[in-house]
């Protein structure tokens, strides 16, 4: 997936500014997805070259102007080519795991503190999500769109859980 796929979801939805979709990203795509503020004008830059968005500026008296991308039909229909490609599951790359691999070589407690300290960041988000929960509603009447958004969010809280879980079962086995 590029990260260009991932803005052109989130356009699909509604025009935004490079603003909103940064806050998008952290608020409700970083379970699946990461980017900072500048890979994301960047990407829009060259999304715009390449068509698949489309710019209106607002201009502002006090402050630069506004630039609200929407989602053309150039790159809604990439869209659509690239969600009927076969997808392959993302490697792992987990810095915890490295260390844990190695982490014979220092007394337990150190290699403890990190995963209860990663443990804790994962139950923040966790408890994030479940915040966001509520919003949907009424499950057995989502639309449409609400139901595959709600799904990512549902992926999003089973990998938060799974890595408190983990974090628990580590902690247990290096304390024996």
């Amino acid at each position: 997936m590029s990260l260009a796929h991932a803005i052109a979801s989130i356009l699909l939805q509604s025009p935004r500014t490079g603003y909103e979709l940064s806050k998008e990203f952290n608020e409700k795509v970083s379970c699946y997805w990461q980017a900072t503020s500048q890979q994301i004008y960047r990407e829009l830059a060259r999304m715009q070259d390449k068509h698949w968005v489309e710019v209106e500026v607002l201009p502002q008296s006090a402050r630069p102007d506004k630039k609200i991308y929407s989602l053309t039909d150039t790159g809604k229909q990439e869209l659509i080519s690239w969600i009927a490609e076969p997808s392959e599951p993302t490697a792992i790359r987990e810095e915890l795991l490295v260390k844990v691999r190695s982490g014979f070589i220092v007394p337990e407690d150190i290699l403890i503190r990190e995963i209860e300290r990663r443990k804790q960041l994962h139950q923040q988000k966790l408890d994030y999500y479940h915040s966001v929960e509520p919003e949907f509603g009424d499950l057995d009447h989502l639309s449409r769109p609400q139901r595959h958004l709600y799904l990512t969010l549902r992926a999003g809280i089973r990998y938060e859980t799974m890595w408190i879980e983990w974090c628990d079962e580590a902690i247990a086995s290096l304390l024996m």
